[in-house]
């Protein structure tokens, strides 16, 4: 079974090819999670399933490193568009891509036949509580919400990308314990289908850093619907503008939330090396 590394800003994955071969998509939980064990596997955020789809050009399925499966994916879909486009399965500057989350649209950037950059029409975010989802008295909007974790009582403000994420703003993010409030945030039964947590630095009306602690996956170097949903919560707590540059440990994503609701993402992508699986040692 051939596979190729690939990253978005560090967010790395394990990319699997299930149109030009078949996988048995059986017990992905475990193989996700050996597959991404990085001393044991290939080592990786993610496992994504590039596969083929009746309502869109592409369908992408995501499986997080502890196994459990993502509604969407923001960095891994600009990976998706990177591996198509560079390899001629597309050549088209624009694609569609059928998720959990709804089917996105894709906008290509490209130099000497090359993906360079993946602007990314994530649509819009969602508020209400039910849906992000969230326990509690059902609310049009859930912001600057008192949260208890970790003795502290944090103030969240909480958006749904398609998958769920929990912002707080802080006064220096490198100096935050991501690693111990992070986990606390994620399984916190307010959640009950546990949720992203974004620690957020406000640099400027146009500018934020962000850490992020994944659901399923732990602190990694990026995370695309976080750097979304970091982005609409900054604006609608009124410390930025709709438009945002957005730096995280492994670079740097534009966001743009759009006056029609719409989010729009923007940025790169980069495969790292092609290799072939032991079906034997990974199923």
């Amino acid at each position: 079974m051939r596979f190729t590394k690939m990253h978005g800003l560090g967010n790395d994955f394990v990319i699997i090819d299930c149109i030009a071969q078949r996988l048995d998509e059986t017990e992905l939980e475990r193989k996700s999670a050996a597959l991404c064990d990085r001393r044991f596997g290939i080592g990786g955020d993610g496992l994504i399933l590039i596969m083929p789809s009746s309502t869109a050009d592409f369908r992408m399925r995501v499986i997080n490193s502890d196994g459990s499966e993502a509604e969407m994916c923001g960095n891994g879909i600009r990976c998706l568009a990177k591996y198509v486009f560079d390899r001629n399965i597309t050549a088209a500057g624009e694609i569609t891509v059928e998720t959990l989350a709804g089917i996105k649209t894709l906008v290509i950037s490209s130099n000497n036949g090359k993906a360079e950059s993946v602007r990314v029409d994530m649509g819009a975010p969602e508020f209400r509580r039910s849906l992000i989802p969230m326990f509690g008295e059902d609310a049009l909007i859930v912001k600057e919400e008192a949260l208890a974790a970790g003795g502290r009582e944090l103030r969240v403000t909480c958006v749904s990308m398609g998958n769920p994420h929990c912002v707080t703003f802080v006064d220096d993010v490198a100096a935050y314990p991501v690693e111990t409030i992070g986990p606390l945030v994620e399984r916190h039964e307010a959640f009950p289908k546990r949720t992203n947590a974004e620690f957020i630095q406000v640099i400027g009306n146009g500018e934020i850093k962000m850490r992020v602690w994944e659901r399923g996956a732990g602190e990694t170097m990026a995370c695309g619907t976080g750097a979304c949903a970091s982005a609409v919560a900054s604006a609608l707590n009124g410390k930025t503008s709709r438009q945002v540059l957005v730096h995280l440990a492994g670079g740097d994503l534009k966001i743009d939330w759009a006056e029609d609701g719409r989010v729009f993402m923007t940025g790169g992508a980069a495969e790292v090396y092609e290799g072939e699986l032991d079906i034997v040692a990974f199923g």
